[in-house]
């Protein structure tokens, strides 16, 4: 039987399991039913040395009526909660095309996220990601051929669980994640693999980035997700760590 997920360039290392798998035409997303927004969104990022100025964030967040309604988020479940609509693959990763960058909009690449990490620490990160996708070698050419990006919430019950949503017989309430994750795995010109993984707890942070810096498994353990299951662990864990700065 063929594997129609095997087809898209961004499961190329792997596609984790969820509810429901939904397809955008440039990224993918593991939805799950039970916490009513995504268990993971996968990318591969757009490369940041591309004349993206055409092309502008709208801001137009969308219901993703491709879930089951009594599954799915809307935008009166986030409206006047304090939480906002955090996105799990960035706008600003995908602005080649103004539909590209659309579909980033839709409900179900979003989590409740803390305003203040939404925007500062977690953007801080979601743009560390791209200058690392854009970084040049001497020679100026491109140092990695392709980044893969995963990320998405972290349900930690010994904490206690709040909610966002509506509370009537026809509403659902969604969890807000008590911590995020963003797993980046590079191909450097040179065909070698590159690995770095963070958490991130949903309030305000300070300190820098890799003060949020963990091993990849730890992660996978927490978010319950195998990230990259098409790559054999033990070659590529020796070049999970990261010396002499952030990458």
């Amino acid at each position: 039987m063929l594997d129609l997920f095997s087809l898209r360039p961004e499961t190329h290392y792997g596609c984790p399991s969820a509810d429901q798998i939904l397809i955008n035409r440039h990224y993918v997303v593991g939805y799950s039913y039970y916490f009513r927004q995504a268990k993971w969104a996968l990318e591969i990022v757009t490369p940041g040395d591309r004349d993206m100025n055409d092309v502008e964030r709208q801001d137009d967040f969308i219901v993703d009526y491709r879930i089951p309604k009594r599954f799915r988020a809307t935008l009166d479940d986030f409206r006047g909660s304090g939480y906002d609509r955090g996105h799990l693959v960035a706008s600003a990763n995908k602005l080649e095309t103004q539909i590209q960058n659309n579909e980033t909009f839709l409900l179900s690449n979003m989590a409740p996220q803390h305003p203040r990490l939404n925007r500062s620490m977690w953007r801080e990160l979601e743009t560390a990601v791209r200058e690392l996708d854009a970084k040049k070698d001497r020679n100026g050419d491109r140092k990695n051929l392709e980044t893969y990006v995963i990320s998405g919430p972290i349900f930690d019950f010994t904490t206690g669980t709040r909610f966002i949503g509506q509370r009537d017989d026809n509403g659902i309430e969604i969890p807000i994640p008590s911590h995020f994750f963003k797993c980046v795995l590079t191909i450097d010109k040179n065909n070698k693999i590159h690995m770095w993984a963070f958490e991130m707890p949903n309030e305000e942070l300070d300190g820098n980035l890799l003060d949020y810096l963990r091993p990849t498994s730890y992660i996978e353990q927490r978010a319950g997700i195998v990230f990259w299951d098409n790559l054999l662990g033990d070659e590529v864990e020796a070049k999970k760590a990261s010396k002499g700065g952030m990458w």
